[in-house]
């Protein structure tokens, strides 16, 4: 299928309020100096068969199907890689805290932080509002995640350990919304095609471009770039099933090329109802369970000030946002003299060093500081204790502090 002309692509880039009603609500964040962040990358190969033939759609009635589609069963298993140009996270071990954390290794946001970096499969499945499960599945051991009702566990076969929160439905409604089968899920396609579509403005180009086969489904492939110069997001493209509109694939390209930074796709997928017991959980004998007491509130909430929820620092106190679009730039004052060092000793020579591999040192009119690097999401830390963070390249952030009042 041929993609649509530029100016089609424009005018649905203005009207796509329709797209954006479906928010993901757990997306795993990747801490960069322990200040800037970067988003979780989730993406997968899947091999495609011959382009399949489909009837000719528009990017706006793409865009309406997927929200429109009241998908409510599926299970099937991902192939999840993520590329964001860091340094090995193994090579932290030496520094990572230690004492008190044996019941992290259970938790999700300990867990779930794990897929920032690799290739990884997960099997997933869900079942309406209130049931849904996903499982990371390593070499020798398995970890999952699961929902059910008020109840929420995560166990850990490897350590033999199990986390335990329990909800109110009104809570678990005020969390979600509109709940999709997705929604308890943090790493599917849907949940980052959601989580970029809702920002599309008139800064972006949307169009068709051409058809696919996932997971052995016919899909349609909607293409996102970005109109302006600055930004280290080349391209998103989401393969969207014709049937029912739910995204089996997302690819997140860099401006700069190469590998994918994210790339989250189905390699099976089957929209029947799960059975019952999938859902069910009794920790194992001998198990440690930690319960949560409800005092641990979420501390990564998708900002939505920068395209894709990619200002995760937006909400900081003291926090503007500099230019629209694919180059917005979050600036927020820390208060601080400049970026912390990571301690004493061994350990925090080998966190230093970690810190330093990822920064460069620059100038100009704001005086001195370093820019942090990943693939996706850079961050200008300056020595007055400033910090410009956005989806955009180096060159982007120090112009921004050097006309920054």
């Amino acid at each position: 299928m041929a993609p649509n002309d530029s100016a089609q692509a424009t005018d649905e880039a203005r009207d796509l309020g329709a797209g954006r009603r479906k928010a993901a609500r757990y997306l795993v964040p990747v801490a960069v100096a322990g200040v800037a962040a970067a988003t979780i990358g989730l993406v997968p190969a899947l091999a495609a068969a011959g382009d399949p033939s489909l009837p000719k759609i528009s990017a706006q009635q793409l865009i309406e199907k997927m929200a429109a589609s009241d998908t409510q069963q599926l299970s099937g298993t991902l192939k999840i890689s993520t590329d964001l140009g860091l340094p090995g996270l193994g090579s932290l071990g030496s520094f990572a805290p230690k004492g008190g954390g044996s019941d992290k290794s259970a938790s999700p946001d300990a867990k779930l932080t794990e897929l920032a970096s690799g290739t990884h499969t997960l099997r997933v499945a869900a079942d309406g509002p209130d049931r849904q499960k996903v499982s990371i599945l390593e070499d020798a051991a398995e970890y999952s995640l699961i929902h059910n009702g008020n109840d929420v566990w995560a166990y850990d076969s490897g350590s033999n350990q199990a986390y335990h929160s329990q909800r109110s439905a009104a809570d678990a409604a005020k969390e979600h919304g509109k709940k999709t089968p997705d929604a308890g899920l943090p790493t599917t396609p849907k949940a980052l095609a959601d989580q970029f579509l809702k920002n599309v403005d008139p800064t972006t180009a949307v169009s068709v471009d051409g058809t696919a086969q996932v997971a052995g489904r016919d899909a349609y492939q909607l293409l996102i770039k970005p109109k302006q110069s600055g930004s280290t997001v080349g391209s998103v493209r989401v393969a969207v099933d014709a049937k029912t509109g739910v995204p089996l694939k997302f690819t997140l390209a860099s401006s700069a090329g190469g590998k994918a930074v994210v790339d989250a796709g189905f390699t099976k997928v089957d929209f029947s109802k799960p059975s019952a017991d999938t859902f069910s959980f009794t920790p194992p004998k001998g198990a440690k369970v930690t319960q949560d007491d409800g005092k641990q509130k979420q501390t990564f909430k998708p900002e939505q000030s920068l395209p894709g929820g990619l200002g995760g620092l937006g909400d900081a106190k003291n926090t503007k946002v500099i230019g629209k679009g694919w180059t917005s730039i979050a600036e927020f004052d820390t208060g601080g003299k400049g970026i912390p060092k990571a301690g004493n000793g061994k350990a925090g020579g080998d966190a230093q060093k970690f810190l330093d591999s990822l920064g460069d040192k620059v100038s100009g009119k704001f005086g001195s500081g370093t820019v942090f690097k990943t693939r996706l999401v850079n961050a200008l830390i300056t020595d007055n204790g400033k910090v410009y963070v956005g989806a955009v390249t180096k060159d982007a952030l120090i112009a921004a502090a050097n006309s920054a009042k």
